[in-house]
């Protein structure tokens, strides 16, 4: 059965295995995983408590992108390393002239790079749309400034400055998490709609007064 208390729990505990993707020897990347596939299932819970599924549909896309943009990047970069060393294979120290592989291999780490930030940055776009939902819905406002800000995070790490931000939208997700109530709210009282007062009908002449 899903439960907000058991979101909290996941979710929390997820957020912060995922905070730890720094610890060296691959034991990061591992956490990293764990941490997501935990959010994951908090995320499912508050989708399914709150009967808005489109909130885990979100967060699917999401935990996709920030998979598959690291594993093309890797992937491309690699090539990008082959294309590098098979350019100066032969190449005489002294040469003025620059291999013309060289540059084939950078604009391929490059490519790399720009898949990478765009793969990061639809996937803050996603995560951002199922942390607005949860706000709206448990009322955390948290979550909706944790979502603005991995996305400000995403758009300026080509300035190096969004790994800082993504840090702090790391740790935010983790107070967002811990602040779910373990019982839904209330339901929010629908809005008046505020006008102009409606003139009253006339009377049909079979029932105006007489004088």
């Amino acid at each position: 059965m899903a439960s907000l208390g058991q979101a909290k729990t996941l979710g929390g505990i997820g957020a912060i295995l995922a905070l730890l993707f720094w610890v060296p020897a691959n034991v990061g990347i591992g956490l990293l995983v764990v941490g997501l596939v935990l959010m994951l299932f908090a995320v499912k819970n508050i989708a399914d408590t709150v009967g808005d599924h489109p909130i885990f549909d979100n967060m699917i896309y999401s935990v996709i992108l920030a998979i598959t943009g690291p594993i093309i990047f890797v992937v491309i970069s690699i090539e990008a390393t082959v294309s590098f060393f098979s350019a100066f294979r032969g190449f005489t120290p002294g040469t003025m002239t620059i291999p013309t592989g060289f540059w084939a291999a950078v604009g391929i780490f490059i490519l790399a790079v720009v898949i990478l930030w765009v793969c990061i940055l639809i996937s803050t776009i996603f995560l951002k749309r199922s942390y607005d939902a949860i706000a709206l819905k448990l009322r955390v406002d948290m979550f909706r400034t944790t979502g603005l800000l991995f996305l400000i995070g995403a758009a300026t790490l080509i300035v190096f400055v969004g790994f800082l931000i993504l840090f702090i939208a790391a740790i935010l997700q983790v107070v967002s998490f811990f602040s779910i109530s373990e019982t839904p709210p209330p339901p929010m009282p629908s809005q008046q709609t505020w006008g102009p007062p409606v003139p009253p009908s006339p009377l049909p002449p079979s029932q105006a007064p007489t004088q």
